[in-house]
């Protein structure tokens, strides 16, 4: 089984090497009473990153009570870590630092290399937006990439994990300025960043980030790699100036048929197949951006749709054949529900055929052998049986006495 993030970082081996790193520069540091805090009674139940905060809150309680004293500690140890590990440190620029600006803005830029220092300034730019944006656009033009990153990973309007900046989701006029410098980045890590930025922009300001994209495309190799990634949330919403923007015409002379599902009933953690027939009757090249919808069924019994992309191509006239694989499997971003589940196929934002998957839990074929019914693993030999319930290869299906052929599970 994979380990957790909480379990891999914030470890009783890095607990040990912080103190003694701190022990070194401080002599004067209570590394028992540092232990002592740490190893709370809950120590073991938290999450990664109330972790995180949990070690930096010990090391205030045992570093010195001047933050410049603190902080210069921390600078000296912090070369010698990395990672998710390396959080603490800004975390502690976040935590003390509010009221030393001179002190605190440097330290992140220094600590941003180790690890990042995304989380940390986003108190700095909700206190003091007009004095925070002006460095991070200072970073902006550094030759050190992860500068360059954190000027714009910074102040995205919706970064995952972070406090939001509600400043910025109502008028996102200072990140454009931040951006403009980093749109040719020859980094792809910063230029993800800017991406991303853009995206967060565009749930709330999607006119606004189309204006910047339009004119911003097809100058530049790297900026049109941005544009691309930024408006990945329009166009799997159909929005047609952003698919307008990638040749992406209306698809009103193409068809798609034929859809259909092996098995069309699966229970959770199995995988099916789905095929279609995509119809072009325009003659000349036409430019297809070929999606599919999944409307998941969630615990309250609403459906709530993501969007997946097949590919985008170039086809000519004619009929082209497609076949996916999709499962079911539970993962951690994803929990499924029993329930139907509507499969729309997606030509240049408009939906063109749809299709049901009844999608079962495993007590449901468990609670049909307790009625009586037979459970015959996959690959064994079916034949015609009276009230013969199939449980395999993921379906729960029903043997009819009239037809050697299974059917799918009756719905109720």
């Amino acid at each position: 089984m994979t380990e957790r993030l909480k379990d891999l970082f914030f470890s009783n081996e890095f607990i040990k090497e912080l103190g003694e790193a701190i022990k070194e520069v401080y002599p004067g540091f209570d590394m028992a009473e540092f232990n002592s805090l740490v190893y709370a009674d809950d120590w073991g139940s938290q999450e990664l990153k109330q972790k995180m905060h949990h070690v930096t809150s010990c090391l205030a309680e045992t570093l010195p009570v001047d933050y410049r004293e603190a902080l210069a500690i921390l600078t000296e140890i912090a070369p010698r870590f990395g990672g998710f590990n390396a959080l603490v440190f800004p975390d502690f620029v976040e935590m003390k630092g509010l009221d030393h600006w001179e002190l605190s803005l440097p330290a992140l830029a220094l600590f941003t290399g180790l690890c990042s220092s995304e989380f940390a300034v986003r108190p700095f730019l909700l206190k003091d937006p007009e004095r925070t944006m002006p460095y991070l656009e200072e970073l902006a033009r550094e030759k050190n990439l992860h500068l360059r990153r954190l000027a714009s990973e910074g102040c995205r309007p919706r970064l995952p994990w972070a406090k939001a900046l509600p400043m910025f989701k109502k008028d996102p006029a200072p990140i454009f300025q931040i951006l403009e410098i980093l749109k040719e980045d020859p980094e792809e890590y910063v230029r993800k960043s800017v991406a991303n930025n853009l995206n967060d922009i565009s749930k709330d300001h999607p006119d606004k980030v189309l204006d910047v994209c339009e004119r911003w495309y097809g100058h530049h190799k790297h900026t049109d790699w941005i544009v691309k990634r930024a408006c990945r949330t329009l166009l799997k919403e159909g929005n047609k100036r952003a698919l307008m923007l990638f040749g992406f015409s209306d698809p009103g002379e193409i068809i798609v048929e034929n859809l259909s599902f092996d098995p069309q009933s699966i229970s959770i953690g199995a995988a099916l197949k789905f095929s279609f027939e995509i119809k072009l009757r325009d003659p000349g090249i036409q430019r297809v951006r070929l999606e599919y919808g999944v409307d998941y069924v969630k615990a309250n019994g609403k459906t709530s749709r993501k969007i997946f992309q097949i590919k985008e191509a170039d086809f000519e006239a004619g009929s082209y054949p497609i076949t996916r694989k999709y499962s079911f499997e539970d993962m951690s971003t994803r929990k499924h529900y029993p329930g139907k589940h509507l499969f729309t196929i997606v030509v240049n934002g408009v939906g063109k055929a749809e299709g049901i998957v009844d999608l079962y839990s495993g007590s449901e074929c468990r609670q049909n052998a307790k009625l009586g019914f037979i459970l015959i693993p996959a690959g064994s030999l079916m034949r015609s049986h009276p009230g013969l319930w199939l449980a395999g290869s993921g379906a729960c299906r029903h043997l009819s006495v009239s037809s050697p052929a299974p059917f799918s599970h009756p719905a109720g």
